[in-house]
């Protein structure tokens, strides 16, 4: 009875093996014959057979299958299916034979070349496009094709972390802040630093700049003086601007807690960081805290005091809270780092303008006592005539802004400096049109 038994299980595995090459040979024939669907759908029906297969039975079904989701490089939706059946396949072969491991990583490389180049390219075009206000809904689709594009390279090849960043940044300007965020967290949770060393020299030969893998691979290129000037690069931890993307991913959520928890989360590594200082301050002011907003940008201030933006920024809260000297002292100190900051201009012009506020209402609780309002009326041409000068050097570099034309045809109207009137009219005229 033992014999029949140990008789039926021969029959049974070679049956199996049988039935094994017949499926590889007819999955064969259709990848030969272009016929990928057809080897794929062959090979399904051996799925169950593989387990229990030789091992060069197994590289081979897993080559096939691999070359079928390939399909000769025709089908970019089947590269993840492709890269998941050569990592098997690889792996099988780190113990044995080396059969197809050569050809497998050239078209595992093939792949995701392909797939970096064509999400690099919707990338540039959504930048050109971003920069035309009529194309700027267009852009979107091409960042949004070039962040699950570099995802896309990233499930071919793990190794290749990198890519998760690319498609973090490209959902954002595709304006998809959710899967940002969702990116930006699985690339920290993966570990990933940005950290990397790169080793390049230039070419004795012909001049151009060559890259190699080890610092070994370029010290030997220079001691056998086929190149020369080597470099060695090292790029800085990415984890910050990661929780800096994050951030702003949230801010344009208008998840404010949230982005302000990721930005003191980054802070922890990098309690001076200028840029944090900013974002912080930022999402202050969204918050509607206009005195956190103030005392986060002094903080910036100090870090890098040449920067006219923060104290512009600074001088429009000073006035926001009402301290209008303090204001006009920021604007001057954003004018003297950026002389035709037009803005800085108008706000100092408006910060003056506020001192004839007081007298106005005055004149208006004076409209009986002619000797007196008169007095009042040149008090408030005087502080017309203090803030003039600001606003015409505002109109000077910002001559397309209808407000300051508005507020110079009224400073010129009660000054009565009728030739100014007239000009400004005409300009005013051509913003009506």
């Amino acid at each position: 009875m033992k014999k029949i038994i140990t008789l039926l299980v021969a029959i049974l595995i070679s049956s199996a093996s049988f039935a094994q090459k017949n499926e590889l040979k007819a999955a064969q024939k259709a990848l030969d014959a272009n016929n990928f669907t057809e080897a794929i759908a062959t090979l399904k029906g051996a799925e169950s057979l593989i387990g229990t297969a030789k091992e060069k039975y197994k590289t081979q079904y897993y080559f096939i299958l691999g070359k079928a989701h390939y399909a000769n490089g025709t089908n970019p939706d089947g590269f993840v299916d492709a890269s998941k059946s050569f990592e098997t396949l690889l792996n099988l072969e780190k113990k044995g034979t080396k059969k197809y491991s050569n050809d497998v990583s050239i078209l595992l490389n093939t792949m995701i070349q392909k797939v970096a180049d064509d999400a690099s390219d919707n990338y540039n075009k959504g930048i050109e496009l971003n920069k035309e206000e009529t194309t700027k809904e267009e852009s979107l689709t091409f960042f949004n094709k070039a962040g699950k594009g570099f995802e896309q390279v990233y499930a071919i090849s793990a190794k290749d972390t990198a890519f998760l960043q690319n498609a973090g940044l490209s959902f954002y300007f595709a304006e998809d802040f959710n899967q940002s965020v969702k990116t930006y967290q699985k690339l920290l949770d993966t570990g990933y630093t940005g950290i990397t060393t790169t080793y390049s020299a230039t070419s004795v030969v012909n001049g151009n700049k060559v890259s190699y893998n080890s610092k070994a691979d370029m010290d030997k290129q220079v001691k056998l003086k086929l190149s020369e000037n080597p470099k060695v690069i090292v790029r800085e931890s990415q984890r910050n601007e990661i929780v800096k993307m994050i951030a702003k991913n949230y801010i344009a959520l208008k998840d404010n807690e949230k982005a302000l928890a990721a930005i003191l989360e980054a802070k922890k590594i990098s309690p001076d960081d200028y840029g944090l200082l900013v974002d912080e301050a930022n999402i202050y002011y969204a918050m509607g805290d206009n005195n956190k907003f103030k005392e986060k940008l002094e903080e910036a201030v100090k870090i890098n005091p040449t920067d006219e933006t923060l104290h512009y920024n600074i001088g429009v809260m000073k006035m926001e809270l009402g301290d209008n000297t303090a204001a006009i002292e920021s604007f001057n100190k954003a004018i003297a780092l950026k002389p035709d900051y037009g803005e800085a201009y108008n706000n100092i012009g408006a910060a003056i303008l506020t001192k004839a506020e007081a007298i106005v209402e005055e004149m208006n609780n004076s409209l009986s006592d002619f000797n007196k309002y008169d007095k009042l009326q040149a008090q408030q041409f005087e502080v017309y005539k203090e803030a003039l000068p600001f606003y015409e050097k505002a109109f000077e570099y910002d001559n397309s802004n209808k407000s300051i034309v508005q507020t110079l045809l009224g400073i010129y109207e009660n000054l009565e400096m009728t030739d100014k009137l007239k000009e400004m009219k005409a300009v005013y005229e051509t913003m009506r049109n």
